[in-house]
């Protein structure tokens, strides 16, 4: 997304109204992709959209940056909102909920972190020409005969005690059990402690806090061996419960076709396109098998319908059908688009 021929391409074939997104994967229909240029195209008989954009270096927080970010898209008759977003420059908590303050408590809400092929430096968003770090791009959706759904599902397991967050600030995680996080944290991963902070995906932590109705699933960012921090893609509340979770292969593929089988019935059968934004972290651990995620999606939606979407940073979801949007992590997050 950094070659100015594959940018100039871009505006050349389509001058508006398209995004950017660079990633951890790419997936095109039933395949997983590294290192290539993926274009989806979508157009509509009736229904319409409308797109915000703002960028983290303008606002004192990514709260701000997800309040002004709304006031680009009506919310007249608006029927739901994606958004893409800066992976490591951004809290994604504080983003969603400032876009979740701007909206109807009826529009949902779904979309993505960014990634940068797992090296966590540096990620890039764009709208039209604009593609650049820290961006947040938000397309609107109206239309009466347009039909989204939506489906989001991890399929971790859970090991070790729960341990109490004793310090943190946000999204920085300083304390457990009055304990240096990172030297906890560490002494888990044992020789996966020198792969840090890639290894952390394949070890996040399940986040019980009152702020959510369910347990979160928190995938580490950046690491501090200066105060033994760890930064996360989103909040770690202080008085919350964290506690270490591991892959298993077989749920996490399960988890997959879950995902799908959550989208309305409706939706399912009549869909145009399924977007699938899926976390790194099930990529690394799937490794070979990563493609028995998107086979498991086909499974549920069928041969018809058109497959797209990437590895993220982090997924933005309702956890759970009719609850409101959040950043999740490790998950499969699937968002289906129909005209009726």
């Amino acid at each position: 997304m950094e070659n100015k021929t594959v940018r100039d391409s871009l505006f050349k074939h389509f001058q508006k109204n398209y995004v950017s997104v660079s990633t951890a994967g790419e997936i095109f229909n039933d395949a997983v992709y590294d290192d290539m240029l993926v274009i989806h195209r979508i157009a509509f008989s009736s229904s319409t959209v409308r797109f915000g954009l703002s960028n983290i270096k303008d606002f004192p927080s990514s709260y701000d940056a997800g309040k002004s970010l709304m006031q680009g898209i009506p919310t007249d008759g608006l029927r739901h909102t994606l958004v893409f977003c800066d992976g490591t420059r951004i809290n994604g908590t504080e983003l969603v909920k400032g876009i979740k303050e701007s909206l109807p408590s009826d529009v949902t809400v779904t979309g993505g972190l960014a990634g940068d092929g797992g090296f966590f430096k540096k990620t890039l968003v764009g709208l039209n020409r604009n593609i650049q770090p820290g961006n947040i791009v938000a397309i609107g959706f109206y239309g009466e005969n347009l039909k989204i759904s939506h489906g989001s599902m991890g399929g971790w397991d859970s090991f070790g005690p729960d341990r109490l967050v004793t310090k943190s600030d946000k999204n920085v995680l300083y304390e457990l059990d009055d304990k240096p996080a990172l030297d906890l944290y560490k002494r888990y991963l044992g020789d996966l402690a020198d792969k840090l902070p890639a290894s952390a995906l394949l070890f996040p932590l399940s986040i019980k806090s009152e702020e959510s109705n369910s347990p979160l699933v928190r995938t580490i960012l950046s690491v501090n061996e200066k105060d033994k921090s760890m930064t996360f893609a989103g909040n770690i509340p202080a008085g919350s419960y964290a506690r270490l979770m591991k892959a298993n292969f077989d749920r996490l593929i399960d988890a997959a076709g879950s995902a799908a089988e959550a989208c309305e019935p409706l939706t399912r059968a009549a869909s145009q396109f399924a977007l699938l934004i899926s976390c790194v972290g099930r990529k690394m651990a799937l490794n070979q098998r990563i493609d028995e995620e998107i086979e498991a999606v086909r499974h549920v939606f069928g041969e018809t319908a058109i497959m797209g979407g990437f590895y993220s940073y982090g997924e933005i979801s309702p956890l759970v059908k009719g609850d409101a949007c959040e950043l999740l992590n490790q998950t499969m997050t699937i968002t289906t688009f129909a005209e009726i």
